[in-house]
């Protein structure tokens, strides 16, 4: 007999433990079950911050398409850090944001079971990218949707004042209907994106003045975030379609001569309970899921009114934010746009709902002033060697296709 010692035999205590380990974390978050194919194609704001009277009226959100990533050059600003005063790389993402429309409001009352509409007033012109969403097919329809809403206008018992009136004594949270200019972007679809933005701060009679004059404007996305903000991105992931259970979970592969395949589960259950418990890792849809994510910094807010907004201090040469050839499977960015650090959820022309952060910062990081002092605009097709056309130009001489047109 095996004489123990502190839990082991002695005769192990001198061998070498299996490399096994025989408990591990296990493989995938369940935290975002069930993974399916999102119901909706654009990210839904499901909390807006916290309201605080006692600043000026302002919105909350706003809605962009992605255009593509690049990179920027910049002198990190974080005393304390190895790299501080130094100079650093980073990637960035582009999402062109073309100014908004405001066309109606919202007021909601509080109730036990939550928020509950009371009254919707709409504006009395409004535009056919928005009038689009209302339809299955815009081309099939008669196209008369909203023209009895519109005669309220010129009733003489005056609804629209009213149901104004109605919000400010009743409701306790406001919120403005608007919608993108996607004609604005080089995409192919006419029908606009539509969303609630909370109205923050002030009474709720400064709210409801503050959204009925924006009605029919527009608001530019510097209205709503301003450099070096830390804003949170919600929006719908890159679908990926049927996956197995290695991809999917990222489960470990099972040893080379496994029969009949090897990216699978080893053990699916024991026999009892007799069904398939729903921790364990299965194939099926990956990607297309909605997704929030949290403290992404703005790094600049471009300006369409400016044709070389890609132009710093320390580099002078005259160019705008769009890559040599354009952004692969996007285009021109020809708006307004954000610069974040990082990547953001969805492949390239995806609609992108940006909202305020959530919480208050105080960090030195989050704090970080952030000067950009190169901004690259090389072709993101292939090995790009040229950050301007003028530029290539030059290097390269006249080619045989310019010496033609000429």
């Amino acid at each position: 007999n095996a004489e123990y010692m502190g839990g082991f035999p002695r005769f192990c205590q001198n061998q070498k433990m299996s490399h096994r380990k025989f408990e591990s974390p296990r493989h995938g978050s369940l935290g975002f079950l069930p993974r399916k194919r999102c119901i909706r194609h654009r990210g839904k704001v499901k909390s807006f911050p916290k309201d605080n009277a006692a600043v000026a009226p302002h919105l909350t959100a706003f809605m962009g398409y992605k255009a593509g990533m690049t990179h920027v050059c910049r002198e990190l600003n974080q005393p304390g850090s190895t790299l501080h005063k130094k100079e650093i790389v980073e990637a960035v993402t582009i999402i062109e944001c073309p100014p908004m429309v405001v066309v109606g409001l919202v007021g909601y009352i509080e109730t036990p079971l939550g928020l509950r509409t009371l009254a919707t007033v709409f504006a009395e012109h409004l535009d056919e990218q928005f009038k689009r969403r209302m339809y299955k097919n815009w081309y099939r329809s008669k196209r008369k949707a909203y023209t009895k809403y519109v005669q309220k206008y010129q009733d003489k018992n005056k609804p629209i004042e009213r149901d104004l009136k109605r919000i400010v004594k009743y409701c306790k949270v406001v919120r403005v209907i608007a919608h993108t200019q996607i004609r604005k972007v080089g995409l192919r679809q006419k029908k606009a994106h539509v969303m609630e933005i909370q109205v923050n701060g002030g009474t709720v009679q400064e709210k409801v003045n503050f959204a009925k004059a924006l009605f029919e404007k527009t608001v530019p996305v510097a209205g709503v975030f301003a450099q070096n903000e830390l804003i949170d991105v919600i929006g719908v992931t890159k679908g990926k379609g049927y996956e197995g259970v290695t991809t999917r979970w990222g489960t470990k592969r099972l040893p080379r001569k496994t029969h009949r395949g090897l990216r699978k589960v080893g053990c699916i259950g024991a026999w009892h309970p007799s069904h398939v418990s729903w921790t364990v890792p299965r194939a099926g849809q990956n990607g297309y899921h909605h997704r929030t994510e949290m403290n992404k910094k703005i790094y600049q807010i471009g300006s369409s009114a400016n044709q070389f907004n890609a132009t710093t201090e320390n580099d002078l040469t005259k160019k705008n934010i769009t890559p040599l050839g354009g952004f692969p499977h996007y285009g021109v960015v020809g708006e307004d746009y954000l610069m974040v650090k990082g990547c953001v959820v969805g492949p390239k022309k995806r609609v992108l709902t940006l909202r305020k952060s959530l919480a208050v910062h105080t960090k030195r990081l989050a704090l970080e002033e952030v000067s950009l002092k190169f901004i690259d605009t090389s072709s993101k097709f292939g090995h790009g060697r040229f950050q301007t056309k003028e530029e290539k130009n030059r290097f390269l001489g006249v080619r045989k296709t310019a010496a033609e047109k000429k």
